[in-house]
Parts: C-alpha cells; sequence; structure tokens
C-alpha cells in the first residue's frame, strides 16, 4: 500500500513538469488544409446563414474547440452564443391622403413594430424637396427616434422606386422597438388628412456565433481573434456546379482562428483573456458581430484581430498581409514590431478605395473604440473566385496561407503578453 502511495504521489508531482516541458503547438500545414477543406466541402453547402446547411459547419468548429479544450465564454454550457434575430415584412397596409386611397407603389415603411395606424395628429410631416440630396434626407429620417411621415418630390421618383424596392423585402434586426415608424410616401400634396394602417409580420430566426475562451491572468483584458464561418450558399449553377464554397471567404479565417486558438492553449497561461470567435451573418449584416459587442464591455477589448481571405498571397509577396484601417491605431505598428526580423510583413491596405475596413466584422466594434482591424492577403480587386462558385479549396495556397497564421500567432505575441498595447479607435472619425 505504501508503494501505491508513493508511485501516485510521484506521478502528482511529475504532471506539472510534464506540462511545463510540452512543446507549443506547431502549425502545420496538414492541419489547415484538413481544417479548410471541411469547412469549404460541398457537403456544407456554402454555409448560408438562416439555412440548415451553416449547422454542419458550426458543428465542426464546436468540435474543434472541444478538441483543443478552449473554454465557452462566461454565462454559457457551451461554444454556442446563441440569439434571435428578426425578420419583417409588411403583412398589410392601407392608407388614405386627402380622403383618396394611395397606391401600394408610392409609399413604403421602415418599421419594426407588429402594427401601427396614424391618422393627420399621430404623426410629424417632413418632406424631401427635390433640390435636397436624397440620400442624406433619408439616411436621417430613417433612423429618426418619433414616428414621422416623410413627403418626397416627384421629381425623385427614380431614386424613390429604387429604395422602395429595397425596402419592399423583409428587413431583419437583432433588436425590437428601437426605431420609429417612418412611412415614405412620393407626393408633392399637402396633408389635409391622414388615414394610415400597417401590420407587419414578424419571424424569429435563431442563429449562433461559436466561441471560446483561454483566460489569462488578466481576466477582464481580452484580445480577440476572429473570423465569419457564414458565407452565401447556393448560386446559379456554372458548369454544373452551384456551390459557392467559401474557401478563401472566410473559411480560410476561419481555419486560422482554430489554428491560433490550438497554439495559444498548447502555452502558458497567457497574461490577457483570448477570445476565438467564428462569427455568423456576415455577408447578410454582420449580425453575429453586432450580438458580440453588445455581450461585452468594449473598453475591456485590448485587440481584434479579425482574419478575411488570408487562402491567397498578397501582391507584394507571399510572406505578407495586409491590415485595415492601419491608421486608425498602432495595432498595425505593433505587429510590424513584433514580426521584425522575420520572413514576415503586415503594411496598411492597399485598396483604401475599397473601404474594406468596414466591410468586416471588425467595424461594428471598431465603432465603439476597440482597436479591430481585418488581416487579410488576397489581391481583392482582381481575385477571380471572390463570391464565386470557383472559390474552392482548390485554389487556396496552403502554404501560404499556413505560414500567415504563424504570422498572425507571432505577431499577437506583444498583445497577448500583455506588453503592447494598441490605441484605441475615435468613434467619432467613424462613419
Amino acid at each position: 500500500m505504501k508503494n501505491i502511495k508513493f508511485f501516485h504521489f510521484a506521478v502528482l508531482l511529475l504532471v506539472p513538469v510534464l506540462s511545463q516541458c510540452q512543446k507549443p503547438y506547431e502549425i502545420t500545414q496538414e492541419n489547415t488544409a484538413r481544417i479548410l477543406k471541411t469547412l469549404s466541402s460541398d457537403d456544407m453547402k456554402g454555409r448560408q446563414t438562416f439555412s440548415p446547411d451553416i449547422e454542419k459547419a458550426a458543428a465542426f468548429i464546436e468540435s474543434e474547440f472541444s478538441t483543443i479544450g478552449i473554454e465557452p465564454l462566461e454565462g454559457l454550457l457551451d461554444y454556442r452564443q446563441s440569439f434571435n434575430v428578426y425578420s419583417i415584412s409588411v403583412e398589410s397596409s392601407s392608407f388614405k391622403l386627402n380622403g383618396k386611397t394611395v397606391k401600394p407603389e408610392n409609399y413604403f415603411t421602415v418599421s419594426d413594430s407588429e402594427s401601427f395606424s396614424w391618422n393627420k395628429d399621430d404623426v410629424t410631416v417632413v418632406s424631401i424637396k427635390k433640390d435636397d440630396n436624397l440620400r442624406q434626407k433619408f439616411s436621417e429620417y430613417s433612423s429618426s427616434k418619433e414616428p414621422l411621415l416623410v413627403l418626397i418630390d416627384a421629381e425623385h421618383k427614380m431614386m424613390f422606386s429604387r429604395y422602395q424596392s429595397y425596402y419592399s423585402r423583409a428587413a431583419r434586426k437583432i433588436e425590437l422597438g428601437n426605431a420609429a415608424n417612418v412611412v415614405f410616401l412620393l407626393s408633392n400634396s399637402s396633408v389635409k388628412s391622414l388615414d394610415i394602417s400597417v401590420t407587419n409580420k414578424i419571424d424569429t430566426l435563431e442563429i449562433a456565433n461559436i466561441a471560446g475562451k483561454i483566460e489569462g491572468k488578466l481576466k477582464n483584458e481580452f484580445v480577440v481573434f476572429s473570423g465569419h464561418y457564414d458565407h452565401i450558399g447556393i448560386r446559379p449553377a456554372v458548369d454544373g456546379d452551384s456551390v459557392a464554397n467559401g474557401a478563401n471567404d472566410d473559411a480560410s479565417g476561419v481555419t486560422a482562428v482554430i489554428e491560433l486558438a490550438r497554439h495559444f492553449k498548447s502555452l502558458k497561461q497567457p497574461e490577457r483573456t483570448l477570445l476565438f470567435v467564428a462569427f455568423t451573418g456576415e455577408e447578410v449584416g454582420g449580425y453575429g458581430s453586432k450580438y458580440f459587442s453588445k455581450q461585452l464591455n468594449p473598453d475591456e477589448i485590448v485587440a481584434m484581430f479579425n482574419i478575411e481571405m488570408i487562402g491567397k498571397p498578397a501582391v507584394d509577396g507571399p510572406n505578407t498581409a495586409w491590415i485595415t484601417g492601419f491608421e486608425r491605431s498602432s495595432f498595425g505598428e505593433l505587429l510590424q514590431k513584433s514580426t521584425e526580423g522575420s520572413i514576415y510583413t503586415f503594411y496598411p491596405d492597399p485598396y483604401p478605395q475599397q473601404n474594406l475596413f468596414y466591410r468586416s466584422d471588425n467595424a461594428t466594434l471598431a465603432r465603439l473604440g476597440v482597436p479591430a482591424h481585418s488581416i487579410s492577403t488576397t489581391p481583392i480587386d482582381v481575385d477571380p473566385d471572390y463570391h464565386k462558385v470557383s472559390d474552392e479549396f482548390e485554389t487556396i495556397d496552403i502554404p501560404h496561407m499556413t505560414n500567415t497564421i504563424k504570422a498572425i500567432s507571432k505577431a499577437a505575441e506583444g498583445i497577448v503578453s500583455g506588453k503592447d498595447t494598441p490605441t484605441r479607435v475615435d468613434p467619432s472619425e467613424m462613419r
């Protein structure tokens, strides 16, 4: 019995020693290819948000996080950060102006209420005159906090028709009741009497981010590594192929998130808490990142590494990556400093005219002051596969992609360790 107890005690002493001797996980081409190939397979059918097929991708990412051994986010029992998206469409409406029925093609509503009814005394009437900037005025009035009837001069008929076509589709929101009811009417008439009644159909759709963490010594200082796992689903067939696989956009980014989680989990406890997030709904309105941003205090998020389309070498070479919004914080400069002396180079986004800083999940957090930037390598201006059925595993440069993930792991060291802290983004400069 004594010998057994001694053996057990010796094993317990040995476990920490073995843990300390464990080598850091090496990001490999084999594992990178395995993850990417699974996420971009035809079996996933393009991972379209709100489709049953995206569930397969979610389950796969969950299984990877579980195998790695990272923890669920605070307050969650598993890796699913589930939330509702509300689909709002007009079920029925009637409109009388000055006692005459208004044809449906001459008005549309912006509303997230189940129903509303107005007469003249219930609403403020404003107008967009023929010489006004329609886009500017529309942006102002559509976000009104009070009920509005907006009269649009007939000179704007062409643009009115475009807006009406867009707003006649179902709208989607992650919160209800935050917007006032606004009705836009193509008319030069004055308002003497008014009778409007609108009933909306509201459907509830559940979707989920897949997220986990490695808790650091500083529990409330967060570093986020993210990519979006949704894509655009089934498209018109080209040579018999209708699946938009989204290998580069953005299975490559999610693969990086998984491999970075595996890498950092193999190291000693980080100084800062690391969050690994696969966002949903990026392609259809950024719903995943919008919901995620409301679950944390943005002041506690030190930096966000949003990884987008790293499957193809940049025009500056195979060991380079560019950063959106480089000038908005010191994030990019810190990454450059961390990779000095290595083969890898980070540099500012070479496509500023495309506004890429605003076109991915980083923008939601950047608007809250977080140094949130996207890292990419794809020559987006000439990429033949972007949002096409040809964005397949076979188009990806696996050695390049693997090197990029390694470079991000190296570049993040200063921020993860607490040695470096990027300056904040100025929200007043964000549109």
